[in-house]
């Protein structure tokens, strides 16, 4: 009788923060990352600004990168694997558009962290997790306004996912206080948010202790 592959128990669902695409006052939202990422657990920041030209992204994360390393989070920016590796970024999180795994992975080296967008798409995911990505990333889950999606995977991908692969996934898009905890309950290794944070009634800090506290009660 074939034995049925079992997959190590994973630790708590963690907290992935994406910056908002647009960053008028850089000072000014490094005060407010310090405070958020002192309200609770982060496991990562991802720098996305889009549009933004190379100097932008280069000035952010010279600003940014020092905070989240204070407090013990990875630094990944979006799209721009020789911009992660020209700014010392920890990684690179790229698209389905943005260049392959491979030449990323040349490109910023076996310590590097890269995840991959898959969408709605297991099969893009597995290829992913063969290629040696650190994580894959499926979404969006719910409507959002922080970019355009056009995939909406059903919750229980994640659980699929969780329940026969090792490499973490990322849970993404549209994702609030209100629907988190049924997104880590579905089986995501990661949630990650932008405007659930940055744009939450009471500031981003209530919104990082309070996402804690749904996805690990």
């Amino acid at each position: 009788m074939a034995r049925t592959p079992t997959v190590p128990d994973r630790p708590p669902c963690r907290l992935y923060l994406i910056t908002p695409p647009s960053i008028p006052d850089l000072d000014a939202f490094a005060a407010t990352l310090d405070q958020a990422l002192a309200a609770g657990d982060v496991a990562a920041l991802q720098i996305r600004l889009k549009p933004a030209d190379d100097a932008a992204i280069r000035a952010a994360v010279e600003v940014l990168a020092p905070i989240a390393r204070r407090h013990d989070v990875a630094v990944l920016l979006n799209d721009r694997p020789d911009l992660a590796k020209a700014t010392g970024c920890d990684g690179v999180h790229i698209g389905q558009e943005d260049g392959s795994l491979a030449e990323a992975r040349r490109i910023l080296g076996p310590d590097a962290m890269i995840g991959v967008t898959c969408h709605d798409d297991r099969d893009l995911a597995w290829d992913a997790a063969e290629g040696g990505a650190d994580y894959v990333a499926f979404g969006a889950f719910y409507p959002t306004d922080t970019k355009e999606t056009v995939h909406r995977p059903p919750l229980d991908l994640l659980t699929v996912w969780q329940e026969t692969v090792e490499v973490p996934c990322v849970a993404i898009g549209g994702i609030t206080v209100d629907n988190a905890a049924e997104v880590a309950r579905a089986g995501a290794d990661f949630i990650a948010i932008s405007a659930g944070v940055w744009k939450h009634p009471k500031g981003a800090a209530f919104a990082v202790a309070a996402f804690n506290l749904l996805v690990n009660p």
